[in-house]
């Protein structure tokens, strides 16, 4: 069994990795790194393209399978779960790979799809609605290999662990997750299947890295449904304004949003592109269980005519909206500088449920952002959050069940890698022997 470390192996997100077996080779994840897309944002180039993308390093540079001969032997894509630092990348990507069926579960591939449509690419591959906790032969190759999806609690929902199952051992792929016991929609991961993959012989595991210096426990989502409550409380003014934000793939935390929004006996409204494009592929597949206590506004116009009603009225909205990293153009940012009929004003609430991602663009977006609408009198409750990473109880729950001969650390920078690397040698593992750090590109055969 070979691995080439494509993508997120020196950053947070851009993540793909190669696995080949025999003469076979099966790609994992292929997303997008954000900073580099923001930078191209910043350039005005919102309609990406490959040489774009690859030229601010917001796609991983694939190009290294073509240098080892492996890029015509690719014969499956399987995608992890539906953020967009893991699925984002493909439709850019994919007719490289022209005989490589794309596997995915439902609300993965329908986000993949929407993906799609807005980057006016033609994806010709193959694709494969897979369920979560389910196995499947893969076209073209032996039936002794085969790839099994593993359901497990992220901030975003059919997210999954993937296994590769070879006569060489198996391959097993942790890129995101985190161990939630109560989860408020969904189930609980799969332990039942994690424990028994700790007989099967798991060769190599790939394990993402962030948190991995936490020691703290990682928080439930049950958790942030106690911090919304209290945060809604603490909103009670009829005559004020309330707005919440936060992050628009995050269903689970939509839905929980909408639960205590509903209670305020004010009228829910989703304001915004994303949070429309991430609801709509959750009721196509049947998993947005609010659809019918919200009114979802997409288009510029819309919006505006919307705010200015808000403005109008205060107390009649909730106002679920983008812009929680301070985004040039996202709504939030718009209202801040503003740019629209509808202005805060003193006492008005502004919910962020969420955190902010650590780039230095997100931080600083967000500070001044924050800054604008401390000047407002804006009631700024933050943090009203829990992480979708497992912190470094995880890691070590995960290794204990699972037991993979190899580990390689992926999905962060140097620092977080070596902090898993550390974890690992705590189990019992060597680096340079069962355990390895790699970069972007490399090659490490086990």
């Amino acid at each position: 069994m070979e691995i080439c470390t494509v993508g997120g192996y020196d950053e947070v997100g851009k993540n793909m990795t190669a696995i080949k077996v025999g003469e076979h080779v099966f790609l994992f994840d292929c997303g997008f790194y954000l900073p580099g897309v923001i930078e191209l944002q910043e350039q005005g180039e919102i309609n990406y393209t490959k040489q774009g993308l690859r030229r601010v390093g917001g796609i991983p540079d694939d190009r290294v399978l073509d240098k080892i001969g492996w890029r015509k032997k690719v014969k499956a894509i399987f995608l992890s779960h539906a953020h967009l630092d893991h699925v984002a990348g493909l439709p850019f990507l994919a007719d490289r790979y022209p005989n490589a069926t794309i596997y995915g579960t439902p609300f993965t591939m329908k986000v993949l799809e929407s993906l799609i449509n807005d980057s006016t690419v033609m994806v010709r591959n193959k694709r494969r609605v897979v369920q979560s906790n389910s196995t499947h032969k893969i076209p073209g190759v032996p039936n002794n290999i085969k790839v099994e999806f593993i359901h497990t609690t992220h901030s975003t929902i059919d997210s999954t662990f993937i296994v590769l199952h070879t006569p060489e051992g198996g391959f097993f792929y942790a890129l995101d997750y985190k161990f939630d016991d109560t989860p408020t929609f969904g189930s609980p991961p799969n332990y039942k299947r994690l424990k028994e993959l700790g007989n099967e012989n798991i060769q190599l595991a790939v394990i993402n890295t962030l948190y991995s210096a936490k020691k703290e426990s990682n928080l439930s989502e049950r958790d942030a449904d106690n911090m919304l409550r209290e945060a809604f409380d603490n909103a009670r003014s009829k005559d004020k304004a309330l707005f919440i934000t936060t992050f628009s793939s995050h269903i689970e935390r939509l839905n929980n949003i909408v639960k205590y929004a509903s209670k305020t006996r004010r009228e829910v409204i989703f304001l915004g592109r994303s949070l429309a494009k991430y609801v709509d592929c959750a009721m196509k597949v049947g998993k947005c269980p609010f659809q019918n206590k919200i009114r979802v506004i997409k288009y510029r116009r819309q919006v505006n005519s919307t705010l200015r009603k808000v403005e109008a009225d205060r107390g009649r909205y909730v106002i679920v909206c983008t812009g929680h990293q301070g985004e040039e153009g996202s709504i939030l940012d718009r209202i801040s500088k503003g740019e629209t009929p509808f202005r805060f004003r003193n006492g008005d609430n502004l919910i962020y449920s969420s955190s902010v991602i650590p780039t230095e663009v997100n931080i600083e977006s967000r500070r001044m952002l924050d800054e604008r609408f401390e000047r407002m009198g804006v009631i700024l409750q933050k943090n009203v959050h829990v992480h979708g990473h497992g912190s470094q109880e995880s890691k070590k729950k995960l290794i204990r069940m699972v037991k993979p001969k190899v580990i390689i650390p992926s999905h962060g920078d140097k620092k977080q890698e070596k902090d898993l690397i550390c974890v690992a040698e705590e189990m019992g593992y060597k680096l340079g022997k069962t355990s390895y750090l790699s970069t972007n590109g490399n090659v490490i055969k086990v």
